[in-house]
């Protein structure tokens, strides 16, 4: 007995550091049309992240998969959400690894390092489905901070990330909802909060602080951070960052005359993706500018599709993430801001999605100082004409949406380190 004890333990000694040196299985959640939950995927990854674990992205690779490192909490946590997935091999992850990387396939591998921490921009009385992206965090299961002008004011982003913004007016005109709600509750109570918190803030006119939102978001994204926008958040936004010394608000929106001509003052070097616009100085007119496209110009709604960009996985990393998708071909979806004229986008700024044969641009992406800005025109995925007092999109029920994933491509690009993976 003494003698196969010995045994047993030189037999252990002898084998264990092999055991130690042969990498682990993986966890491989496809991402093509094979796969049963394409949203929820993004929140199993999310989580893996923030538990610690590390995570590829496989760009291009059967719609953009990710690889995790396995373990029980991942795959019971994919089989409980529905998340589809394969337990592979050491040896068949190398295999994987080594066909991404191969300079034939546009493919590569990111290494996804730290989830984000991010904040989602949202006024009083805000509602989950006011906001798409909002919907998909939840959906997804992946934690987020509510913010407004107070912790902007103050100083908070630098506790986060990522910021979205949605479909607010950041040039002090509520929307320019006045035509048609002027009368309604909603509206009303709109205004007064937010000339209440106009005052609370020390500012005389919403307009004032509206601008001082904008410059401090413009200061987090210079120091790193990265931003989202979808709606009436993108142009607005832009808009206000070129009026910053321009009154452009009419007397019902800030108790005092629009500057006469103020067009002739707008700073295009302020803004971030959008020069040569021309304003919409009439109040009574639903939209800020000529940045948007009409739906006249957008003609029949059954042909109103957006086509993605194809980038070089291993030389355009950054676009290549912000695209992944099991579709390249995606039914557009309207919204206060629906696309923006291509000839209004800044040289420097990257086109991601468009309607081909078109002026108009469904998805852009560029950067500032040390971070980055991601455009997306439209309201919500899934609801191509979402009006007020519109029920919440279910998203049990477009758990592939392949519009929807493109949102949550950005919750994860921030995660993305710039030294690729290798095998």
């Amino acid at each position: 007995m003494r003698y196969l004890n010995k045994l047993f333990k030189l037999i252990l000694i002898t084998i264990l550091p092999f055991y130690l040196i042969i990498p682990q299985s993986k966890i491989l959640i496809y991402m093509d049309l094979n796969q049963t939950d394409h949203l929820k995927a993004y929140g199993v990854t999310f989580h893996a992240l923030t538990n610690g674990a590390k995570a590829d992205w496989l760009l291009n690779y059967r719609g953009g998969s990710f690889m995790i490192d396995y373990s029980d909490n991942v795959a019971v946590e994919c089989r409980v959400e529905g998340v589809a997935f394969e337990t592979i091999t050491s040896s068949q992850a190398a295999e994987i690894y080594s066909f991404v990387q191969n300079e034939d396939n546009n493919m590569d591998v990111i290494r996804l390092e730290k989830a984000p921490k991010i904040a989602v921009y949202v006024p009083p009385g805000f509602q989950p489905w006011d906001d798409a992206v909002t919907l998909a965090l939840e959906y997804a299961k992946v934690p987020y901070d509510k913010i407004w002008n107070d912790e902007i004011l103050r100083g908070d982003l630098s506790k986060y990330d990522w910021l979205h913004l949605h479909h607010e007016d950041f040039t002090g005109q509520y929307g320019k909802f006045y035509a048609s709600f002027a009368n309604a509750q909603w509206y009303i109570d709109q205004q007064i909060n937010y000339e209440n918190n106009a005052k609370k803030n020390g500012f005389k006119k919403v307009s004032e602080m509206m601008k001082a939102v904008s410059i401090t978001i413009k200061n987090f994204i210079a120091q790193g951070g990265f931003l989202f926008a979808m709606c009436s958040a993108t142009d607005s936004y832009d808009i206000s960052l070129a009026a910053i010394d321009v009154d452009i608000c009419a007397e019902m929106y800030d108790g005092d005359a629009a500057d006469p001509k103020p067009q002739d003052k707008l700073d295009f070097s302020s803004s971030l993706a959008f020069q040569n616009f021309k304003l919409e100085n009439n109040p009574y007119v639903y939209e800020y500018s000529d940045i948007d496209i009409q739906p006249v110009e957008i003609g029949n709604f059954e042909n109103d599709y957006f086509t993605l960009f194809d980038f070089s996985a291993k030389y355009d990393p950054v676009p290549t993430m912000l695209t992944q998708d099991h579709a390249n071909v995606i039914k557009g979806f309207m919204g206060q801001t629906t696309m923006f004229r291509r000839e209004l986008i800044k040289p420097s700024v990257i086109n991601l999605a468009e309607r081909q044969g078109t002026n108009q641009v469904k998805y852009i992406h560029g950067n500032f100082g040390r971070g980055t800005f991601t455009f997306y025109g439209g309201h919500d995925p899934e609801d191509y004409q979402h009006a007020v007092g519109d029920p919440p999109t279910d998203l049990a029920l477009y758990k592939n949406s392949p519009g929807y994933r493109l949102i949550l491509n950005n919750i994860l690009f921030p995660a993305a380190t710039k030294k690729k993976q290798k095998t």
